[in-house]
């Protein structure tokens, strides 16, 4: 081999390294909220994580809400399914009403495997007599 060889192997071998690690990569996130009102209460939460490396891509996903009320009706449901691919979704929803009264929050994670994480959540109280009382959360990570 030449000198001019050596280099030009060097050069691929450096690129092919800094190739391989730029595919390396990692995301986390989530959001969540609580609202109150009265005698009544409502919480979401959701996570997820993605990871590429050398040895492939992983991902996880997390989510869990509650609700109370004193005299009335409360209830919460979690639905965590496969998106497309290797794509991970999680929707939550908590909810409290006694009589007029009522809090709900809603929390929706979304994993892209290797890409990005998203999370969005949004809480309502509301009173009679009084406005609601709103708000959303949200991040987004890549």
């Amino acid at each position: 081999m030449n000198r001019t060889t050596i280099i030009a192997l060097a050069l691929a071998g450096s690129l092919a390294l800094s190739g391989s690690a730029l595919a390396q990569m990692s995301a986390t996130g989530g959001s969540g909220g609580s609202a109150a009102a009265g005698g009544t209460s409502a919480s979401t939460v959701g996570t997820g994580g993605t990871s590429t490396g050398p040895a492939g891509t992983g991902s996880s996903i997390a989510a869990g809400g509650s609700a109370a009320a004193v005299d009335g009706r409360a209830q919460s449901r979690t639905n965590i399914n496969n998106g497309s691919g290797q794509n991970l979704n999680a929707n939550t929803k908590a909810q409290a009403h006694d009589g007029g009264t009522f809090s709900k929050s809603h929390t929706k994670t979304k994993v892209k495997a290797g890409e990005e994480v998203t999370s969005r959540t949004k809480t309502m109280a509301h009173e009679p007599g009084s406005k609601p009382v709103k708000s959303m959360t949200r991040t987004s990570t890549q």
